[in-house]
């Protein structure tokens, strides 16, 4: 694979989607003819629509496709995004695959393999004072072995505790919030999460929206936007999209409570 070709293509999606959700266009030259426009007018940045179109379509739609995008574009796309730097986007882009794939697998097993008695040791140390406990006890082992078919040297021989398994709790996302779970649930309709006690206090969906106001909302409530659907939020969370979708969260404004807030 090219060199951050998944990082790119990452990128790439960001701003276009960043860029779905803000402007009123809906066709692909279009968002594209926004994000040329936003760039300039904001950043004082020239790419054209053309060029984003052809980077969009080499990396993203093609499969195993590439473009050698310079670094400097790169750059540009990223402050889109609120970076700095492309390097700067990558590294929190990192940062999140990691997590990501980090919340999979949560199952730890601890192997307790410390012997609890070894038969030379007790013969060695019991020889003064064995008395019928000891002869008993050793007699049944080692009959036990025979009996099993599998007589096997004493310095080999140990009496392990069994495995012991232990399971982290999760989190999943119900729609509405996030509820705790067991990081081995099999439910295919939910997606594990690394368990975070913040999001799971403050980060809900709001589902009346309509009591939303300028004086309760400013600063305080988060929204995203996906194919013309808006949904609030409590807060923002670690990604910093909405969970079902993926959508980018972003502080509300006067303008999106007024438009969408209360729409029946």
């Amino acid at each position: 694979m090219a060199k951050f070709l998944a990082q790119k293509k990452k990128l790439l999606e960001d701003v276009y989607e960043k860029a779905s959700s803000e402007t009123t266009e809906k066709s692909f030259s279009g968002i594209t003819k926004y994000i040329e426009r936003t760039l300039l007018d904001s950043y004082n940045i020239q790419l054209s629509h053309k060029s984003f179109d052809n980077y969009y379509k080499a990396i993203v739609e093609e499969e195993n496709g590439d473009y050698n995008i310079k670094t400097q574009i790169l750059d540009d796309l990223s402050k889109f995004l609120g970076y700095n730097t492309f390097n700067e986007y990558c590294s929190e882009w990192k940062t999140i695959e990691y997590s990501i794939h980090h919340t999979i697998s949560k199952i730890v097993i601890n192997i307790i393999n410390k012997p609890l008695l070894i038969l030379p040791d007790f013969f060695q140390n019991k020889k003064a004072n064995m008395g019928i406990t000891g002869i008993i006890l050793a007699g049944s082992i080692i009959g036990g072995l025979i009996y099993g078919g599998k007589f096997e040297d004493p310095k080999d021989t140990e009496v392990r505790t069994p495995a012991r398994i232990v399971q982290k709790p999760c989190m999943y996302w119900n729609g509405d919030e996030y509820k705790i779970t067991d990081c081995g649930n099999k439910d295919p309709h939910i997606t594990l999460e690394q368990i975070d006690s913040t999001q799971i206090k403050y980060f809900k969906r709001i589902t009346k929206s309509d009591t939303l106001t300028p004086e309760n909302a400013l600063g305080k409530i988060w929204y995203s936007k996906r194919w013309n659907k808006v949904e609030f939020f409590t807060t923002t969370n670690v990604k910093g999209k909405n969970p079902k979708n993926g959508a980018i969260l972003r502080p509300v404004t006067e303008m999106i409570i007024e438009k969408y807030a209360h729409k029946r």
